[in-house]
This record gives C-alpha cells, structure tokens and sequence, in this order.
C-alpha cells in the first residue's frame, strides 16, 4: 500500500470518527474509546484529528458539546446544570470553564442574556451566528 493509499485511510478513519463525535456528543466519549473504535492508537488518532481538522480530539467533542448547551440555554426552560449533564459532561465546573474559554461569557450569563435572543430566526440561521468561535477561527482584523 502507497504512502497516498495509507492518508486516505487515515482521513476515512478520521471522518468517522468526527461523526461519531457529532452523533453521541452526549455519551461519555473519550479519546481511548475514539480510538480503540478507529483500530489507531490513542496518541495517532490525536496527531492525526488535529493534523486533520485543526484541533484535537478531546477539543472538538467539547466544542460540539458547548454549541447544543448554548441552544439549550437559549431555550431558557433547564438549568445549567441540567444542560450540563444533557449534553454529556460530568463535570460542571470542567463544562462552564470551557463554556466561558469558548463563549467568552459564563453559561448562567449566557443564558440570563440570550433567552429569545433567536426568536423569529430560522434555525439553520441560528445556529451559525451562534456558533462559538474557536481560537483558530478568530477573523483578522483588516489593516488600514
């Protein structure tokens, strides 16, 4: 098997794992299971996700985890402890430390400022100017 034959395994691994992240989120996931599930090593599937898609593991499962507590917030109708272990932590402090590293705001002032702040927006709009912004995804600033 070609170097270019093994990268495209890889990368077929590697999507689903993502989409497994995407799908079960709220399960307890962790890398170990990730990749024991892809047939790779813990320590490969980390360098290769983050190769891949630009962050680890671990930081896409949260980052996935922190877009449906924001929904769930903005619902207005659980507590953020009920959102906490809804969306799959099972810590809350571990949860609103990285709510608050990504949202830039804790999850009760989120939630207090953003009930109805998406009332009459389609969703699929919603959810994309929702979005939290990872660090890597920080537009620059245009220079004068």
């Amino acid at each position: 098997m070609s170097s270019h034959e093994h990268r495209l395994r890889d990368l077929v691994r590697l999507r689903r794992v993502r989409d497994r992240i995407d799908r079960d989120y709220a399960q307890p996931l962790d890398v170990e299971a990730l990749a024991r599930g892809a047939n790779l090593s813990a320590g490969h599937l980390s360098r290769e996700f983050k190769l891949a898609f630009g962050e680890s593991p671990y930081g896409y499962l949260m980052t996935r985890r922190i877009e449906r507590a924001m929904s769930l917030l903005r619902r207005g109708d659980l507590s953020v402890t009920e959102v906490c272990f809804a969306v799959g932590c099972s810590s809350l402090g571990t949860f609103s430390t990285r709510f608050t590293q990504l949202v830039g705001i804790s999850p009760s002032a989120y939630k207090k400022n953003a009930a109805g702040a998406t009332d009459g927006i389609p969703s699929c709009v919603a959810k994309q100017v929702t979005r939290p912004v990872r660090n890597r995804e920080v537009r620059a600033v245009p220079r004068s």
